[in-house]
């Protein structure tokens, strides 16, 4: 069960009073989820929305042949599932669980009937959205302007973040959705950072040796 104080960690529902959280709240639930887990295919019919409480959970389409794109990767903290509470036509891409992991389920119930009595707040939507717009731009122009391997290095530093020594959230199949491209070209591209000394790999674990050169590759 989540409380208030969660709730309004969350951005979304930042600069929303406690009295007018508190009937979504109640209405809230948590569900645990297994590696594997599809917490909801493209085209199913919509009635919540989702934040990550720990554990990782891929958002992606696939392609008529069965591949996988990986659009967003949600983690601690993350929403996801919005985008049918204001046009209802069902999902527009799967949700599966990476790891095991725990996710809020919220209804819209109780959100739209926020946003109806305060239609004020419906700027933080707005924000959002144009937030989403943002990253999605971004990826569009990374796929027309960035090779295989420029997106590789890009999506490394992402995951690895501000630390040094990481380790992959994802499998090898999972990073190549992430980076629109083949396994085995993802690996080319991980073997040539090794091989330029830019990157070290110790079982489970990389670490960045040049995290300069890695960054000049991605831009």
């Amino acid at each position: 069960m989540i409380d208030v104080n969660f709730l309004s960690s969350i951005d979304l529902f930042a600069e929303v009073g406690p009295d007018l959280l508190e009937p979504i709240v109640e209405k809230s639930d948590v569900q645990e989820l297994r590696r594997g887990d599809i917490l909801f295919s493209e085209g199913d019919t919509a009635n919540d929305l989702y934040i990550v409480l720990n554990g990782r959970v891929a958002i992606a389409n696939r392609s008529f042949d069965g591949r996988e794109s990986v659009i967003a990767l949600m983690e601690s903290g993350d929403l996801f599932g919005e985008m049918p509470l204001f046009r209802p036509d069902g999902r527009s891409a799967d949700a599966r669980v990476l790891e095991n992991s725990s996710v809020v389920v919220i209804p819209y119930a109780p959100v739209k009937a926020l946003y109806i009595e305060h239609p004020e707040m419906l700027w933080k939507i707005v924000d959002m959205l144009a937030e989403r717009l943002k990253i999605m731009d971004i990826a569009l122009a990374d796929s027309m302007f960035l090779d295989v391997t420029g997106r590789t290095a890009k999506r490394l530093l992402e995951l690895a973040g501000e630390n040094e020594e990481f380790e992959l959230p994802v499998t090898q199949e999972e990073l190549a959705g992430m980076i629109g491209a083949s396994r085995e070209r993802v690996n080319k591209s991980l073997a040539s950072f090794i091989k330029l000394g830019w990157l070290t790999q110790n079982g489970e674990k990389y670490v960045i040796l040049d995290r300069k050169q890695l960054e000049i590759r991605s831009s």
